[in-house]
């Protein structure tokens, strides 16, 4: 879905159409080169800044096609200043987040593909949103050139995209994967492919899918059980594709692309916390080349469950890890400023 006007959305176009719609115009064709730098490499986003273009092409470039469907409706800090979250809003009036977190040598994003979500999991504010619509390609590009400009008044850049936010990727396949292409393409925005990440649910049709394009983007599973009970109680897509069914697609992609597999893992306490589930864990991963991401929960408003302790975090690890299974506990950013999957979207 485009902006709600009748200008396409920039950020939707490949680069091959850009060059067709400039040949309708008469326009040599390394203006396409031109402006394609200019959004890309340069971040540039407003007539005033294309000024290697003839006016009259500027005009026409801005009245044809729109290069903002997103309002910045709000931005919160943390008080350490190492995560930001943005509440845009979509020109259908939808809320969509995406969050900049600042590590040592990283900036990492945290960026939707849909707005709000189908899969329903129990402890995310954007599974009990419900889904209201996919992004487009461009939509989900435009959240990345938003925060790399955000990034470049202080000389710095993306380091890594992970889709992650609210949405399911892999439901919204097609424009996820446009999205990826656009941002690594070397004469564009150029990020390499193994800085993307992509997080499913399980979507077991679409990882072998995945698998069989044989790309070098990051894969992660969002498992969080190790029974089909318990894990169709915390994600209810567990009823249409069982842990089974996941893994066996999970060993497939290994297979197909030789490539290490994510397990994100939220503890919860005394849900999928215990040495008895990490032992259980490490059993059903035996010999896959893959690692535990464990992150204690980052609880919502309307949740039951709460995080596990240090104490507990820690131990699932070394449990883990005494097994064979590499294991890291992940740094729970933006608690302060509820940086969890919409969270603010929710509220608005």
């Amino acid at each position: 879905m485009s902006n709600l006007n009748n200008a396409e959305l920039f950020y939707d176009l490949s680069y091959s159409k850009l060059e067709a719609v400039l040949a309708t115009w008469n326009q040599p064709s390394f203006r396409a080169h031109q402006i394609w730098q200019g959004v890309y490499q340069k971040l540039w986003h407003t007539p005033e800044q294309f000024t290697m273009l003839p006016k009259t092409l500027r005009e026409k470039l801005f009245s044809f096609f729109s290069f903002s469907s997103l309002t910045a409706n709000r931005v919160v800090t943390s008080p350490d200043q190492e995560t930001i979250k943005t509440l845009f809003i979509l020109p259908d009036d939808y809320a969509i987040e995406a969050v900049l977190m600042k590590y040592e040598q990283r900036r990492t994003l945290c960026i939707s593909t849909q707005a709000g979500c189908a899969m329903g999991c129990v402890f995310c504010a954007t599974g009990q949103m419900g889904f209201k619509r996919h992004l487009s390609a461009g939509e989900i590009v435009e959240q990345v050139l938003y925060y790399a400009r955000m990034l470049k008044l202080e000389d710095e850049k993306v380091t890594n995209i992970v889709l992650m936010g609210m949405g399911e990727p892999f439901h919204n396949y097609d424009a996820t994967l446009k999205a990826i292409d656009l941002l690594n393409d070397a004469n564009g925005f150029g990020l390499g492919a193994r800085r993307f990440t992509i997080s499913t649910v399980g979507l077991v049709p679409m990882i072998r899918k995945f698998a069989d394009e044989e790309r070098q983007i990051n894969l992660a599973i969002s498992l969080h059980a190790t029974t089909n009970e318990e894990r169709t109680s915390l994600l209810p897509i567990n009823k249409k594709y069982s842990i089974e069914q996941v893994l066996e697609a999970c060993r497939y992609y290994v297979t197909k692309t030789n490539r290490r597999i994510t397990f994100e893992w939220a503890l919860i306490a005394g849900k999928n916390d215990s040495e008895a589930t990490a032992k259980h864990l490490a059993h059903l991963l035996h010999g896959m080349l893959c690692h535990v991401n464990v992150i204690p929960l980052n609880p919502t408003s309307q949740s039951i469950y709460q995080p596990s302790s240090k104490e507990q975090t820690r131990l699932f690890q070394q449990t883990l890890e005494k097994a064979g299974i590499p294991c890291t506990i992940r740094l729970r950013r933006g608690i302060e400023i509820q940086a969890g999957c919409g969270q603010l979207a929710t509220r608005y």
